[in-house]
């Protein structure tokens, strides 16, 4: 709030009265502790205010011509610029009831006409001592909510860094890039924004579990740090021995994360969907995934979005292995997986965002400098010997 108190100045109070005998009075009884500025009427008193002087407390008398004490301070007490200036009322009524009005409607304390320089005095410095505890628990819970949003937000910014620097080590021992978790992502967060809308998911998804979903699409394959590089970086068709090992990437994944979570000792929520990815993102809708030949309902939803996005990047992405494939075709592809691989209303979701996707896809594609460098990996793989782990 705006004030003219500071700790190198004397408090300002603002006395507000129809009769110059009293405004006389006060003036001379308060004027050597406090700064005083004195005028005769409530509209006077407002447009003081409103031109830009926060007096640390008004004395107010309640009975004047035109805007009365009591207009005045429902005027103060209405806005959250002015509403915790105290104000002290100055009134020769003194019954039970106008004094309980006055509480009621914001009034700190009051004084009785005639004035008694001592109680003046003593209820002045008592308020303006309230006021300044006020002040300072105010600026000090501000001060904390300003550290908590600053400190929050640098957390959140740590965690979505640490984030993406673990899925971009999986990527470094993958055929993948750093780009596929960007696309995924992206393609995430398109389609659970329009699920939202659906009536099968609406109950299940909001905009803080679509962040949730985004923060944790990243670790989907983060279980491949744990698969030997014989079997990761094998440009061929997997032999069904190493395409079981290969299918461990899921189990790898959710109990490294398990094992993160179990360290720092609480459950995280980001985490707990990161786990249903990493574990369910290759399952099924007709139950012939893994690893747990889940089907339907049964798979959690966010490995359900996960995979249509994975899926498609999958087809769509040059590899060292393989070109790209043409838009159109992969399109063929996840159509023919409706019902089988894909959750139907997820599907069609998907299909009605094409143009979505196709613009995640351009906007964050493979550039051949990074497909040369994956290639220089494994190239590297190979020399190394590390095919042969």
């Amino acid at each position: 709030m705006p004030t003219t108190m500071d700790t190198t100045s004397r408090a300002t109070i603002l006395a507000v009265d129809d009769s110059p005998d009293n405004l006389w009075l006060l003036s001379g009884l308060l004027k050597d502790k406090y700064r005083v500025k004195i005028t005769s009427s409530g509209e006077k008193a407002l447009q003081i205010i409103q031109g830009g002087l926060f007096p640390d407390l008004i004395l107010l008398d309640v009975m004047m011509p035109g805007l009365s004490g009591h207009d005045v301070c429902r005027q103060l007490k209405a806005s959250p610029v002015t509403r915790d200036i105290p104000i002290i009322f100055l009134t020769a009524m003194v019954s039970t009831d106008d004094e309980k009005k006055g509480l009621e409607m914001g009034a700190a304390d009051f004084i009785a006409k005639p004035i008694n320089p001592a109680i003046v005095l003593a209820r002045v410095a008592t308020q303006l001592q309230a006021k300044a505890g006020a002040d300072f628990l105010r600026n000090q819970n501000q001060f904390l909510e300003t550290e908590v949003q600053r400190r929050t937000r640098e957390l959140a910014a740590i965690q979505d860094v640490t984030i993406l620097a673990m899925a971009s080590l999986a990527e470094t021992r993958d055929n993948e890039t750093g780009n596929h978790i960007r696309r995924t992502q992206h393609y995430v967060r398109v389609l659970a924004n329009a699920l939202k809308e659906h009536p099968r998911f609406h109950a299940q998804l909001d905009n803080h579990v679509i962040d949730m979903l985004y923060k944790s699409a990243p670790l989907h394959d983060i279980g491949k740090v744990g698969i030997p590089d014989r079997i990761l970086l094998k440009p061929g068709r997997f032999e069904p021995h190493e395409f079981e090992i290969m299918k461990t990437h899921t189990t790898l994944g959710r109990d490294a994360i398990q094992h993160a979570e179990d360290a720092l000792g609480m459950p995280v929520e980001f985490l707990s969907y990161a786990k249903e990815i990493a574990y369910g993102h290759q399952e099924k809708w007709d139950g012939s995934g893994y690893p747990q030949g889940l089907a339907g309902e049964a798979i959690p939803l966010s490995a359900r979005i996960m995979a249509v996005a994975d899926v498609y990047d999958a087809l769509i992405s040059r590899r060292v292995y393989k070109e790209g494939m043409p838009h159109d075709k992969a399109v063929d592809i996840m159509r023919a997986g409706r019902g089988s691989h894909f959750d139907p209303d997820i599907l069609d979701s998907f299909l009605a965002l094409l143009p979505e996707f196709q613009r995640i896809a351009q906007q964050f594609a493979d550039s051949d400098a990074d497909m040369a460098e994956k290639e220089k990996s494994l190239e590297v793989a190979k020399g190394d010997g590390r095919f042969l782990v």
